[in-house]
């Protein structure tokens, strides 16, 4: 009966306008353009339920006793939970050397705390985040007055957090020393977070679009830093400048933000100042000065993850996560065939100023560069890349597309023109050329050692933008799948 009911469903009448209530009530513009993907996701809720139509469903999900519990359950199957501790280490890197430093450095006067961990699924990041507040006050711990909150819309992964107990994959980047150093065992699959970290978390449901819309609990603000890493990209782009404007007003004066590799943008800088750290972007309401790195605190042992070489540092840039070999088997090494001629560049000053505007938040003085530069350089791919990414910036959609097409026109083999085009393409709706432009992007990469440093990629190998389109191109992101 589950097999020849599914695929009615999907032409149910009804069905866009469930997709609707999801895509409004969780911000998850994601599912946009993926019915078959949403629909794999909400099945579960139609078998338990009994609900035999879209209309059904949502009669039960705006009944008036019923409908909280329902909108949770299916919160929790529609949500992605993948984490692991010490995620992205360049980021927690930088928290221990630079920012919790200064943020405790400046507040040793009143000696209050407060981090919020935002979309904190499982609570990898928020436990992360005491582990390494811990080790930093070391025997001041109990003179300061510490507040770590883990939120998530998804009821299930907040169950699961307050449990406190991972498994192997959420604690694969930890040596074995450093497990038994701040975990439990439970079983030989199983290890709790030991007490004197797990004590400094609690967790809550929240749902980030009430910032928007003025219901969030008054408790939201104040913080000393925020953390919402990998949630923004799974909203609509005109609701991600909203929600990081909402996100800094919870913030003190002269706190830190910091967002995923992926979803910085140029347009942030003139919501906060940027900073950049070695390896990372972060963010401050106000502005402020970081320690120096040998004034950076350093007490108790350094997390395995985080014993790594220090990446260079990052300027404007077109932005990219850092991607880890754990998304996929490891590809077979490539014959070094002759890498592509490295787009034509041009004069560093110009780049450097177009770099330096944006940073700046002067969007539109980096444009009006850009257009200037490509009058005197006509056949400049790189400034056709830039101009396109100021654009986008803009919100100038048309204006970026044909940027990154002049771009591609000039160089076939630029893999990230190809990638921004197939992000651009996909956040518009346009799936099928936008898979196509990541496709490319994928080919060339797979052409290349997977060290070998993309031009204009600040830094990114070819390993790590092939892993990062595979993400996209994947029908299924990264996470809980059945």
């Amino acid at each position: 009966m589950a097999a020849r009911t599914a695929p009615s469903l999907l032409a149910d009448k009804d069905f866009p306008r469930l997709k609707s209530l999801i895509v409004e009530r969780t911000g998850h513009f994601y599912y946009q353009d993926k019915d078959d993907l949403l629909w794999e996701r909400v099945y579960r809720r139609f078998q338990e339920t009994g609900a035999r139509s879209a209309a059904q469903l949502i009669a039960l999900l705006e009944d008036p006793e019923a409908g909280p519990d329902e909108w949770a359950r299916l919160e929790a199957e529609i949500t992605i939970g993948e984490t692991f501790f010490f995620r992205y280490a360049e980021q927690f890197a930088a928290l221990r050397q630079s920012i919790l430093p200064e943020i405790i450095a400046r507040k040793k006067h009143d000696r209050r705390l407060r981090i919020w961990s935002a979309g904190c699924a499982t609570g990898a990041e928020p436990y992360s985040l005491a582990i390494l507040v811990h080790q930093l006050l070391g025997d001041d711990l109990p003179d300061w007055h510490l507040g770590i909150v883990g939120t998530d819309i998804n009821t299930r992964f907040l169950e699961t957090a307050r449990q406190a107990r991972f498994g192997p994959w959420a604690l694969r980047s930890l040596s074995s020393e450093d497990r038994a150093a701040y975990f439990l065992p439970v079983d030989r699959q199983q290890w709790q977070v030991r007490p004197e970290y797990r004590s400094l978390v609690r967790f809550e449901q929240h749902n980030l679009l009430s910032l928007l819309d003025g219901s969030s609990p008054l408790q939201y603000s104040e913080f000393d830093l925020i953390l919402c890493r990998n949630v923004l990209i799974y909203f609509h782009p005109d609701t991600v400048n909203r929600m990081v404007v909402a996100l800094r007003d919870c913030l003190l004066d002269e706190a830190w933000m910091l967002l995923g590799h992926a979803e910085p943008n140029p347009s942030f800088a003139s919501l906060m100042e940027v900073v950049n750290l070695p390896g990372t972007i972060a963010y401050r309401r106000r502005d402020g000065k970081i320690p120096e790195p040998e004034a950076a605190v350093e007490t108790g042992p350094v997390p395995h993850e985080l014993r790594r070489p220090e990446p260079p540092r990052m300027s404007f840039r077109p932005a990219h996560p850092h991607v880890g070999p754990d998304l996929g088997p490891p590809r077979a090494p490539a014959p070094k065939p002759r890498p592509p001629t490295p787009p034509a560049v041009a004069s560093p000053s110009l780049l450097a100023e177009v770099r330096r505007k944006a940073d700046a938040g002067d969007l539109v003085g980096a444009s009006a560069i850009c257009s200037r530069a490509l009058l005197a350089e006509p056949l400049n791919a790189t400034l056709y890349l830039y101009h396109g990414l100021v654009s986008q910036a803009l919100g100038r959609h048309s204006e970026a597309e044909e940027a990154f097409r002049r771009c591609l026109y000039l160089d076939k083999s630029f893999a990230m023109a190809h990638y921004h085009l197939g992000l651009l393409l996909l956040a518009h709706g346009r799936s099928a050329p936008g898979r196509r432009a990541l496709a490319n992007a994928a080919r060339i990469t797979a052409s290349l050692p997977e060290g070998y440093p993309i031009p204009e990629g600040d830094g990114l190998t070819a390993g790590e933008l092939h892993n990062l389109v595979r993400i996209h191109l994947d029908p299924a992101p990264p996470g809980r799948r059945r």
